[in-house]
């Protein structure tokens, strides 16, 4: 299983950013205002949303071809030269003077979290940079073999209706399965994808029913959205309490969490979905999908900041598990 997965080639699609780490040390409060005052002692700059994906199916040996938009800025270089630092492909990332490349930048004092800011525009693609993004990613098809396509959608404006059903449709044609990360504004959007992995919240903010996270409401959340979008598999991760899992022809069940010391939980559906997807294009059953990526999850919770999975750590997990 994990030998195969060096075999796969993932297309990625969707939002990407710059996950930017400004750390220090809190000694004393402002007297201007109370708040603390953060004595900087380092800068990091790290990859995040879909480029974080694309950094864990290369750490876990699989090969990621990235398409996305950024804009002509200071940060797109940065954002590029991490890529190429990473050594990532960087021909699908379109830039263009109608966006700002987003940045999140967070404020830390330890382990602590004090602030974030972002910088961002989340306006839908132009006309004109949706026809060259589109037509780029066909011409990709033409030549690549793919086995699987990630949707990673942080409602950025990369990912909205047209484009979405244009991907899709691609991925149909060519019997590519599908697995979306989706976000609230497209969440009815993804017609027919193979697997749809919202969290709890975002399944919460969708539905017109209460979801509690007992296994039959979430089934029965499953199969109403199924009726609306008409996914072969669902994915719902319950933060502490796991992941439940169902598919058309299977019932659904949870796979629970084992205990951890968790440090931050930021980025951890990148990586939930980057391993389901590797599972996906494997035909793997959903059992064996769903421990994996809830091993996977749980470990880069135990590290601080946006990290990828090793294949060497997720092997260690799933070897510790069984």
């Amino acid at each position: 299983m994990f030998n195969n997965f060096s075999k796969l080639n993932i297309l990625i699609v969707g939002d990407v950013m710059l996950d930017r780490y400004w750390r220090g040390k809190v000694r004393r409060i402002s007297p201007e205002a109370p708040v603390p005052i953060v004595e900087l002692e380092n800068t990091e700059d790290r990859l995040g949303g879909a480029a974080n994906v694309a950094l864990n199916i290369k750490s876990l040996s699989a090969t990621p071809y990235l398409f996305s938009v950024i804009g002509k800025d200071d940060e797109a270089a940065v954002f590029l030269k991490l890529m190429s630092d990473n050594h990532l492909f960087v021909e699908g990332i379109l830039k263009s003077y109608e966006r700002k490349t987003t940045v999140k930048t967070r404020v830390v004092s330890g382990t602590q979290q004090l602030l974030r800011i972002d910088s961002e525009d989340t306006h839908d693609l132009s006309l004109d940079v949706q026809v060259n993004f589109i037509q780029r990613l066909r011409t990709f098809l033409d030549i690549m073999p793919i086995h699987a396509i990630i949707l990673q959608d942080y409602n950025k404006g990369v990912l909205y209706q047209k484009n979405i059903r244009d991907i899709l449709q691609e991925a149909q044609i060519r019997k590519i399965p599908t697995a979306v990360d989706p976000k609230k504004k497209n969440f009815f959007e993804y017609k027919n994808v193979t697997l749809f992995k919202p969290n709890l919240k975002e399944i919460r903010e969708a539905l017109t029913i209460p979801v509690t996270s007992d296994v039959l409401a979430l089934q029965n959340a499953a199969n109403l959205l199924r009726e609306k979008i008409g996914q072969t598999q669902t994915m719902i991760t319950l933060s502490e309490k796991g992941i439940f899992s169902e598919a058309f022809s299977q019932e659904g069940f949870i796979q629970p969490t084992i205990p951890r010391s968790i440090t931050d939980v930021s980025g951890a559906g990148d990586t939930v979905i980057s391993v389901a997807a590797l599972c996906l294009a494997l035909n793997l059953d959903l059992k064996t999908m769903t421990l994996l990526a809830n091993l996977a999850g749980g470990r880069v919770c135990e590290s601080s900041g946006v990290v990828p999975i090793s294949l060497a750590e997720l092997k260690k997990e799933w070897e510790s598990f069984t």
